[in-house]
């Protein structure tokens, strides 16, 4: 049997790539927001603007119903990354409203998007809370599954929420998934190649060994190796600061190195973070990235920080892009100045397991549980549920460990 499905505000369409990976079509329609327009474009570029796109914005026709509908609303209201991430912040006003539209208006089998990992803790109980609300206003029952990127085949640590509306009375358990992760390393070495692909720019124009927080390991504490040799000899990622303290425990060798060698800023920087370290404080550290194995989220200046593994230079756009999964055709409109679009990317390994999990269910193949609410956890292969009740207060009274 044949499925539809539609997405609203897909940014640059990681999730909806999945989709299509596992639907083996492309979306009915899109829709979206004005405040979206510049990420969508993106992806109805991939999709040489032949899928419709509409405007929720004061619309008031009526769109194509569809089995599934897929979001990736922005996650900057629960981000750790951001220090004024609450409950209550502006950003997390899209989940409530792509959602009371959905699930109103076009009525889908499944409902489900991506969020930050703070949905699944303490500082989302009042988010989860209002989307069961809406849930349960249109008989839909309620799936939260926290998991990372490295459990689906990508060497990235990407901490990650997933939430699913159903229309039904009980509501599924989803697989667990842990597959082999590919390398970062050798995501990047296995990137698709062709002299013609605009995605050949580089994110950062300038030389990782040029960088003197890395020039100091390489020429001071490794004797004056090269960033290739440096690379073979490492056993995990890192960078050049961690390294650095990893050998000396502090930055007074390295501020006397950088007063010698023309470096003052990077001088008084080492004695401000050893001052900072001696009282307590914690520093932001900002210079090359050497990504070996796996890394952490490919987010903020990481992206343009991220070293290629064989070559003195940073990665680029393509590989950038290859970090996510995205498709080999994709590109990114902008180049360089909208790399910040692909880490606010769902990585499409990741959601198409997910995808497959939503088919799963909707082929009869998902044991279900007679509740309206389950957190499932594919990091520690728990899952919690709350038997039926009419409070939405009621807390979890069973945990099942699998």
């Amino acid at each position: 049997m044949s499925y539809s499905y539609a997405s609203i505000v897909p940014l640059i369409g990681g999730e909806t790539i999945a989709m299509q990976n596992v639907f083996g079509k492309r979306p009915e329609h899109i829709m979206s927001y004005e405040a979206f327009q510049a990420n969508d474009s993106q992806l109805l570029n991939y999709y040489n603007n032949e899928v419709p796109y509409q405007f929720l914005d004061n619309y008031s026709g009526s769109l194509k119903e569809v089995d599934v509908v897929n979001t990736v609303c922005p996650c900057a209201g629960l981000s750790m990354l951001n220090v004024n991430a609450n409950a209550n912040a502006d950003a997390n006003n899209w989940m409530f409203e792509s959602a009371n539209y959905v699930l109103k208006t076009l009525k889908p089998k499944v409902f489900w998007g991506e969020n930050a990992p703070g949905l699944y803790g303490s500082m989302g109980e009042p988010v989860v809370k209002r989307l069961r609300k809406i849930g349960q206003e249109y008989g839909y029952t309620f799936l939260l599954y926290k998991t990372r990127s490295n459990l689906h085949g990508i060497g990235q640590v990407r901490n990650r929420s997933f939430y699913f509306f159903f229309r039904d009375e009980n509501t599924p358990i989803f697989d667990y998934i842990e597959k082999p992760m590919e390398k970062i390393e050798d995501i990047i070495r296995n990137a698709y190649v062709s002299d013609d692909d605009p995605m050949n720019a580089l994110v950062n124009d300038k030389k990782p060994s040029d960088d003197p927080w890395y020039k100091y390991v390489l020429e001071k504490l490794e004797g004056g190796i090269t960033h290739p040799e440096f690379f073979e000899k490492l056993e995990s990622s890192t960078n050049p600061m961690n390294y650095i303290e990893s050998v000396e425990g502090n930055y007074a060798n390295a501020a006397k190195w950088f007063d010698e060698n023309g470096y003052p800023k990077q001088a008084e920087r080492c004695r401000i973070i050893d001052a900072k370290y001696a009282s307590g404080g914690n520093v932001m550290k900002r210079c090359t990235e050497l990504g070996k194995g796996h890394t952490s989220a490919f987010v903020g200046h990481f992206a343009t920080q991220l070293a290629h593994p064989d070559e003195d230079r940073y990665i680029s756009i393509r590989e950038a892009l290859s970090i996510m999964k995205m498709p080999k055709d994709f590109q990114l409109q902008g180049g360089r100045k909208n790399l910040n679009m692909i880490c606010q990317n769902v990585p499409v390994c990741t959601a198409q397991d997910m995808a497959a999990n939503v088919l799963k269910y909707l082929e009869g193949g998902c044991d279900t549980m007679q509740t309206d609410f389950i957190k499932q956890n594919n990091t520690n292969k728990t899952i919690e549920y709350v038997n039926n009740t009419t409070t939405l207060d009621e807390f979890f009274v069973d945990t099942i460990s699998q």
